[in-house]
């Protein structure tokens, strides 16, 4: 069987490749060779995706002794390459305590920090830079605020987030940047225990002290997921968004008279753009699999294509296309089963209102340069775009 050099997507820009389409019109999955470990199943299909997602019988955590196929040469580690039953208790640590009512309460902040954002962006004048300007700020401030870190910390967490994330970092200084991490959150857990406050760690504290089977280790990897996935994500989808959406002018100009779309709006956003470079984790069988017309066999690892499987036509009719009027629940851009992003509806209040505030605040916002795009990271999305309104 042939297989495909991987990824298809380049890491400038937003397109999804032509290579997935193709994908998605050959029978059974498709054969993929990439530029680090093993040769892979590449699932590209809607309902394939969410089988191999759900189905137990498939393990992120082998990877670890595995030479995992890969893009990049290293590979996230924490909470999303975990398996139950660890992986389980520290999702039921989550659930008890980041609840979307706790998120909820946080959009007033939120949209007050969007609209101050912007107030400045007017104060200084254009052109802005959306991503240092804008982007960047929202996800740090509001995680922070969520989890209880002070305000003068803020910084600190960026630039370990960053290291965390970067893929040119030697493994040692990668190793470091952790460990101040796990460092900061010992001490923050420690200083909750004795003076409590209206703040997620200290409802995680509270329901790991009341649960034998949940450690200081699971709960120190929560918040840490809690970071870095609820910062490097929504911090690329807000100008990747914008950038869509100002290559969508009608739709954009429909927004604009209709914010009441908005939330519908930003579920088909998330459908729509890929914001991975390429699908990211292996998924190794403890047995033969069937995969829609493939069986995989024991130990053969497969990637699933979310933004592929999100463009599935079987899914979303006319799926290649951004409607902001097509019901877009269901897709998979945060995942689906155990690995179902906890962090979701953190995201959505952010991404919602960072959108209302672009769209009403500046109903003249367009780009005003070229945007430089992120080129070894996990997560497409500019580095800088200039705009002015």
């Amino acid at each position: 069987m042939t297989a495909f050099d991987y990824p298809f997507n380049s890491f400038t820009g937003l397109d999804l490749a032509d290579g997935y389409a193709d994908a998605r019109e050959r029978p059974g999955l498709t054969r993929v060779r990439l530029p680090f470990g093993e040769p892979a199943w590449l699932v590209t299909r809607y309902e394939e995706a969410k089988q191999v997602l759900a189905d137990r019988r498939f393990s992120r955590a082998e990877a670890h002794r595995r030479d995992a196929p890969r893009a990049l040469s290293r590979i996230p580690g924490g909470i999303v390459t975990m398996d139950p039953p660890e992986l389980t208790r520290i999702r039921g640590l989550a659930v008890k305590t980041f609840t979307p009512q706790r998120v909820e309460r946080l959009r007033p902040h939120v949209r007050r920090l969007a609209n101050e954002l912007i107030d400045l962006m007017e104060d200084v004048g254009a052109p802005a830079d959306l991503v240092k300007d804008f982007s960047l700020p929202i996800p740090i401030s509001v995680i922070c605020e969520l989890l209880g870190v002070p305000a003068r910390d803020h910084e600190r967490f960026r630039l370990w987030n960053d290291a965390l994330l970067a893929t040119d970092l030697p493994p040692d200084e990668v190793q470091r940047n952790l460990g101040e991490l796990a460092g900061y959150f010992t001490q923050l857990i420690v200083r909750r225990r004795e003076e409590p406050a209206e703040d997620l760690i200290t409802a995680l504290v509270e329901a790991c002290d009341a649960d034998d089977e949940l450690s200081e280790k699971d709960l120190m990897l929560l918040c840490i997921a809690l970071l870095v996935a609820g910062y490097e994500a929504t911090a690329s989808q807000i100008p990747n968004f914008l950038h869509v959406l100002l290559r969508n002018p009608e739709q954009l100009a429909r927004l604009r008279a209709e914010p009441e779309l908005i939330p519908d709006a930003v579920e088909e956003l998330l459908r729509f753009v890929p914001l991975a470079s390429s699908a990211m984790f292996a998924h190794y069988p403890s047995e033969d699999v069937q995969v829609g017309e493939t069986l995989v066999r024991q130990g053969e690892p497969v990637l699933v294509s979310i933004g592929s499987a999100n463009r599935d036509a079987a899914r979303f009719e006319g799926g290649e296309a951004l409607d902001l009027s097509r019901n877009a629940q269901g897709h998979l851009a945060f995942g689906y089963g155990i690995h179902h992003c906890v962090g979701a509806p953190l995201g959505r209040v952010e991404l919602q209102e960072a959108v209302r505030a672009l769209v009403t605040r500046l109903p003249g916002l367009r780009q005003a340069g070229e945007i430089e795009w992120k080129t070894a990271t996990f997560f497409r999305g500019p580095l800088s775009m200039p705009v002015t309104w």
